[in-house]
């Protein structure tokens, strides 16, 4: 139970440290703006020597293909268009339940505009029970409940993959005409009615004709669809694992974007509130005031190569603080909202994370898109930047949908809602398991001691 009295007297000490913070953050976004106008001025400069010594950085700085004065208005979406969107919850596993299982719920929504379409809006549960699901992630030292937000992560992915599949198939069946079949009686589209109902006086002149068959209207063009995850897709938790793990997580993600390619179905991760700092951290290099950016040389001692594959992660400061850290711990964000209006974007980047090198040719882009309520990123991958048609159909279904969803995309907000297991949900769950688990003769079951006991006190 919280005790608010004694609450009360932190949160005065509190309110005063954000209030200071405030000040110093408003001075640090003074700061970045100044280099981000020397960094402007000196781009191709910078990029460059970002090229040249981008493995000597103590950072992740993502590197501008664009003019930094960038900004571009998102055109309108148009009137027709599909968007998917998919996202995930679990049951975790405890040993103080009546079976050592998990659950994964991967929410899924198909949403069509303009099209006289119903939606998709459903969720598709797994159980996890036998050993190979449960105890496999042991041998790399991963817990069951890590390996199982992974194995999360894959099916919404997968399942995003297979959305988009099915309804490539269902547009090209149909010829994507939102109309169902004819009904009995009806005459079919372009076909005069006199040809189904000729009597012999007012039809001998037309079948004296040469016959000419009726007209079949084009099949419309599939709509234009966007495919929507929350959250990033750059896959930072890939980079500490073992190898022979990651081969299990990344490559049925790349298999799924390739189809999402080969639909032309762009993807994007959009990430409200973002911590990052990919690209404040390219203005460290106008902020360094040594002839070369070699961190590990001039403010860094180097890690022991031999105890560790990423010498980064055992990097030493040798001063507090490195020069280059004069505004940090601006984010991207914050340096974007002072830049950007109400439906413009950015410049777009390329991110240099170092689990970009696993994923060939589907590296990782992003730009920061006002969408009026925040500053949001929105990442895809490079065949969808590559593709300028693409990456702005994107961005403008994008606005659209926080628009809709007021502040946020409804699609992802939706697929949330689909996905969720409350607790209610987990009850009844766990309730079914017990009633299949008497039934095929087991004893005994019930939680544990210290689970019944936190479901209710008896003080």
């Amino acid at each position: 139970m919280l005790d608010l009295t004694k609450l009360a007297q932190q949160l005065q000490g509190l309110s005063q440290h954000l209030s200071q913070e405030a000040t110093a953050a408003q001075k640090r976004l003074d700061l970045a703006l100044q280099y981000l106008q020397q960094a402007s001025d000196r781009q191709a400069e910078l990029v460059h020597t970002h090229q040249e010594w981008h493995d000597r950085l103590a950072f992740t700085a993502a590197v501008p293909l664009e003019p930094l004065t960038t900004q571009v208005e998102i055109p309108p979406p148009p009137p027709r268009h599909t968007v998917l969107a998919t996202d995930g919850s679990q049951i975790a596993p405890s040993h103080h339940e009546i079976a050592y299982c998990y659950l994964l719920n991967i929410g899924r929504v198909v949403l069509h505009y303009g099209q006289n379409r119903q939606p998709v809006l459903d969720s598709l549960p797994e159980v996890f029970y036998r050993a190979e699901d449960l105890y496999l992630s042991r041998q790399w030292g991963i817990r069951p409940e890590e390996w199982m937000g992974h194995r999360r992560t894959v099916s919404e992915v997968t399942v995003l993959a297979e959305l988009a599949t099915a309804l490539t198939a269902t547009g090209l069946n149909t010829g994507t005409t939102d109309r169902g079949p004819d009904p009995p009686g009806k005459s079919p589209p372009n076909v005069p009615v006199a040809t189904q109902h000729d009597t012999p006086e007012t039809s001998r002149s037309d079948r004296d004709a040469p016959f000419s068959p009726p007209a079949i209207p084009p099949p419309q063009e599939i709509p234009p669809r966007l495919a929507m995850v929350d959250g990033s897709l750059i896959y930072w938790f890939l980079d500490p694992l073992p190898a022979e793990a990651r081969t299990l997580i990344l490559p049925p993600i790349l298999r799924a974007w390739e189809q999402l390619r080969q639909h032309r179905v762009p993807l994007i991760g959009y990430l409200s509130a973002s911590r990052s700092g990919e690209s404040t951290n390219f203005l460290r290099l106008p902020a360094c005031p040594y002839p070369s950016p070699d961190c590990f040389k001039h403010c860094y001692r180097e890690g022991d190569a031999s105890t560790s594959s990423n010498p980064r992660q055992l990097a030493l400061p040798l001063k507090q603080p490195p020069p280059c850290h004069c505004f940090d711990p601006l984010r991207d964000t914050a340096l974007w909202a002072a830049r950007l209006k109400p439906g413009q974007r950015g410049p777009l980047w390329r991110s240099s994370a170092r689990i970009l090198e696993q994923y060939g040719d589907q590296t990782i882009y992003f730009c920061y898109v006002h969408m009026g309520t925040e500053i949001a990123r929105i990442e895809c991958p490079a065949w969808v930047a590559a593709d300028r048609d693409l990456f702005d159909l994107a961005l403008s279904l994008t606005l659209a949908q926080v628009q809709k969803g007021y502040g946020y995309p409804v699609a992802l907000a939706e697929a949330h809602n689909q996905a969720v297991v409350r607790g209610g949900d987990r009850s009844r769950f766990f309730a079914l398991l017990e009633q299949e688990m008497i039934r095929a003769g087991l004893r005994n079951v019930g939680t544990s001691y210290k689970e019944a006991r936190k479901r209710g006190s008896i003080a």
